[in-house]
């Protein structure tokens, strides 16, 4: 029978070498707070519980996670990864189910190690713990684990570690799975006799050892157990993160012509016969349908892109951005709360805001949708097969009806009906050989100054 589960993950430390206002655990990876990744990965076991517990900055941390119905616990003092366990005894009451116990700044496990590690808790032969473990390049100063097979002999600190005990490579990375009768059971017994003069979790190993109950270990590969404490260590977990998502992109069916070049978000959203071009960024909220472009120099968050449609180079789109199929916007176009219609064009140096144009309009170089009066935002409407001719400004709220025209240099201040012209500029003048004289007049001056 397959047990309930239970998560707490500790965030309660000072994070004091990002040197940051922002918690440590919110500082985003792919455009997501770090700590939101690790409880996305969770949730898809559908854990009974989920309990951070928090510290220092704690605010923060209550903010970013009770929409996501998390408890938190608060550890008032720093006394050990033991202790702010502890801290969550209350909160899980009697829970009769398995614990895994995860960190804030270890954002990248996923769903599928922490399934492994409590699919080993109910082995034949019925660990006590499951430690998760890993062999880093430098193994530094991580606690050891000595094991024969997967079963734990010792475990120690890397402080009270003998020379013979740091010549290990197999590192403890702090994750482990309990049972949910034992954990705080064993916790009780922990004390703080060692050079740190803190309470260790790993300790719990040992004291299940001395109770005849040994634990077992499983490893992973370092990168996923990768923790961030630094500025430098963050941008190392997102690079690598990135180098996995784009490989990724390309195995399900997306040509990215440079792949170091290309970041993603967290949640983008790639169809098949996709072509990315060097240099483009995704924030969060990106869907890109079959077979379109992205050309080189694009910065996209929040939009939705249809089909075969276009986009860019040097093009923005801001959330709310919606482009029909075959759709294009080019060079220097940016577009915030609009949807562009199929086969829709706006292919230089315009900004559509607050707009929906319709299928097949024609959006002329350095058109503008006058969307804000400095206190409140307004809707322009551009219908089907409308022309706008290139440096336009439409004043919302207005509307052009279908298959309109607005001759260029217009500034359109009032609906323009369908299938109308539309002009809205200044009369030309030509007044024969003023230029000349000007020049004379201004010549002459410029000579007497010198004089």
């Amino acid at each position: 029978m397959t047990r309930p589960v239970a998560a707490i993950i500790l965030a309660a430390g000072k994070g004091t070498r990002m040197k940051s206002d922002l918690h440590k655990v919110l500082h985003p990876i792919a455009g997501r707070p770090m700590l939101l990744h690790l409880i996305d990965s969770v949730a898809a076991l559908k854990p009974e519980r989920t309990i951070v517990v928090t510290g220092a900055g704690r605010e923060q941390v209550e903010a970013a996670v009770s929409p996501l119905g998390v408890l938190t616990v608060v550890q008032t003092e720093q006394l050990g990864t033991g202790h702010a366990v502890h801290q969550a005894e209350e909160a899980i009451g009697g829970f009769a189910g398995d614990i895994l116990i995860l960190y804030g700044d270890v954002p990248l496990v996923t769903t599928a190690t922490m399934a492994r590690m409590l699919e080993r808790l109910h082995g034949a032969d019925e660990p006590a713990t499951v430690v998760l473990g890993f062999r880093p390049a430098d193994p530094g100063a991580y606690g050891r684990v000595i094991a024969k097979g997967d079963r734990i002999v010792k475990m120690v600190e890397y402080k009270d570690a003998t020379p013979e005990e740091r010549a290990e490579t197999l590192c403890n990375s702090g994750l482990m799975a309990v049972r949910g009768e034992d954990l705080f059971a064993l916790l009780a017994l922990v004390g703080n006799e060692n050079a740190a003069g803190e309470f260790y979790l790993p300790d719990i190993v040992m004291l299940a050892a001395e109770d005849g109950r040994s634990s077992a270990v499983i490893e992973t590969d370092a990168a996923e157990v990768a923790g961030v404490n630094s500025r430098g260590e963050l941008a190392a977990v997102e690079a690598d993160w990135q180098h996995h998502r784009r490989i990724r992109a390309m195995a399900e069916g997306a040509t990215l012509i440079a792949p170091e070049t290309v970041w993603f978000a967290f949640d983008t959203q790639i169809g098949r016969d996709v072509m990315i071009e060097p240099n483009v960024f995704f924030g969060p909220g990106v869907s890109i349908a079959d077979g379109a472009v992205i050309h080189g120099f694009s910065h996209i968050e929040g939009a939705t892109i249809g089909a075969k449609a276009e986009v860019g180079p040097f093009a923005r789109l801001r959330p709310g951005a919606v482009m029909g199929e075959k759709s294009k916007v080019g060079n220097f176009v940016e577009m915030k709360k609009t949807v562009l219609g199929a086969g829709a064009k706006a292919n230089h140096l315009t900004y559509l805001g607050d707009a929906e144009v319709g299928a097949g309009a024609n959006i002329g170089a350095g058109t503008i949708t006058c969307n804000y009066d400095g206190y409140f935002k307004y809707r322009t409407i551009i219908g089907d097969g409308v022309f706008i001719g290139s440096n336009s400004a439409l004043v919302a709220p207005v509307t052009i009806g279908a298959g309109a025209m607005v001759a260029a240099g217009s500034v359109i201040t009032a609906d323009v009906e369908a299938d109308a012209l539309a002009i809205a500029r200044g009369k030309q003048e030509a007044r024969p050989g003023r230029a000349k004289r000007f020049r004379e007049v201004m010549a002459a001056k410029k000579a007497a100054a010198k004089k």
